[in-house]
């Protein structure tokens, strides 16, 4: 394991994006990204300083920390959305001459020095009170870089780049980051539902309302007593996957298949999946009813499938009061399975299980559903209080 050097103390050096946009709101989007931060960290078992500066959110180890701990940490919150650059970074006396040693000691044994890269040095100094301006710092260290390496200095295009940043109370030295999730920290919008399948779209458009500031619990329909548990497991692993941008995530499962039965029996075979759709979101706005969200997610994207014209997602609308988001409406099949990849969780969604969905498959389907026919179905099945019952059956799965 690899502690202190000269180069100082490993820390962590947190950028933030919109949130520097907020203007008199911003204190209330900060507190509740160190929260958030706080928290993501307590796995790792380290009693982390986490404090706010001017632009940046700095994290201190504790004292004796290691490097890999610094990266550990450094990993961790590169999840948490809010932050856009996550930096391990080095704490160093404020003076010219520790920053000097700590540059020189940065670009040691690295691959890019070895080749003869070309480097450049970019200073910030949060504190004026520092007796060199931020040029003068990137000539003092980039020479002092320079004849001790030989390297070629590349301003425009450096393979290299040693950042300084000069804070109150000392200064940070740092190559290279981590990109971090951006958008706003989870729990400042407020808290809304997914509904999901256990495919690939609802755990994507899951996140994408993570990273606008929502906090998600999670709805899945099973078809049990008809079909098996595997789309429950599938479920809750794509949860746990996506509890990493947020914690405390929450899965429910609505045992489903009677319900269905009762659809099919309708007689109204190429309305019946809109009709469970309906009846999906209707249990679902009472489901948000009873823990207090706001509005429903869903994963639809525009003309997917039959379910998905902008006439059948009228009618699913008509169904309930509540805001249904749809953050996938705009993208095609390729960019939401390039972002499921990316987060990990389409290896998940291909895994084979029995659908719920698959029970009611007709020949042909509604791709122009009338309303007042719904409402027929509906009327039939007592919707509403079938509903409420669905709701009562719940069982909650805790992450």
């Amino acid at each position: 394991m690899t502690t202190m050097s000269a180069l100082g103390e490993p820390c962590v050096l947190l950028k933030l994006g919109e949130i520097v946009l907020k203007g008199k709101n911003r204190e209330l989007f900060e507190r509740r990204l160190i929260s958030n931060i706080r928290e993501a960290l307590q796995e790792l078992g380290l009693k982390v300083d986490v404090r706010r500066r001017h632009g940046v959110v700095a994290i201190f180890l504790p004292l004796g920390a290691t490097v890999e701990e610094s990266e550990a940490v450094a990993q961790r919150v590169a999840d948490v959305p809010g932050l856009v650059w996550i930096h391990p970074a080095w704490r160093v006396a404020k003076d010219p001459d520790s920053v000097l040693k700590a540059g020189i000691e940065l670009f040691r044994d690295r691959e890019e020095v070895k080749r003869g890269a070309a480097f450049a040095v970019r200073s910030r100094r949060r504190d004026k009170r520092f007796p060199m301006r931020s040029n003068e710092l990137d000539r003092f260290v980039g020479g002092a870089i320079n004849d001790e390496y030989g390297l070629p200095v590349d301003l425009r295009h450096p393979e290299l780049t040693l950042s300084i940043e000069v804070d109150r109370d000392e200064v940070f030295v740092f190559t290279g980051g981590i990109p971090g999730q951006g958008g706003l920290p989870v729990g400042s919008s407020g808290r809304a539902l997914v509904l999901m399948s256990g495919g690939i779209d609802s755990p994507v458009a899951a996140y994408r309302m993570m990273r606008r500031g929502l906090h998600v619990d999670f709805l899945h329909f099973s078809g049990i007593p008809f079909t098996t548990s595997e789309s429950i497991y599938k479920a809750y692993a794509l949860v746990r996957k996506l509890d990493r941008f947020q914690g405390r995530s929450r899965l429910w499962v609505v045992p489903f298949g009677k319900a269905q039965q009762s659809i099919r029996s309708s007689g109204q075979d190429r309305l019946a999946v809109i009709a469970q759709r309906r009846l999906m979101l209707k249990t679902a706005e009472e489901v948000a009813h009873r823990i207090r969200a706001s509005a429903l997610i869903t994963g639809d994207a525009l003309g997917q499938v039959s379910s998905q014209t902008l006439t059948n997602i009228t009618a699913q609308d008509h169904a309930v009061e509540l805001p249904i988001l749809r953050p996938l409406i705009g993208w095609d099949k390729t960019e939401i399975m390039a972002e499921a990849r990316r987060l990990g969780t389409l290896e998940i969604s291909e895994l084979p299980d029995e659908d719920c969905c698959s029970l009611l498959a007709p020949k042909r389907a509604e791709t122009r559903a009338k309303i007042e026919d719904l409402k027929q179905i509906e009327k039939r099945l007592d919707a509403e209080e079938l509903a409420v019952q669905l709701a009562d059956s719940i069982q909650e799965y805790t992450l």
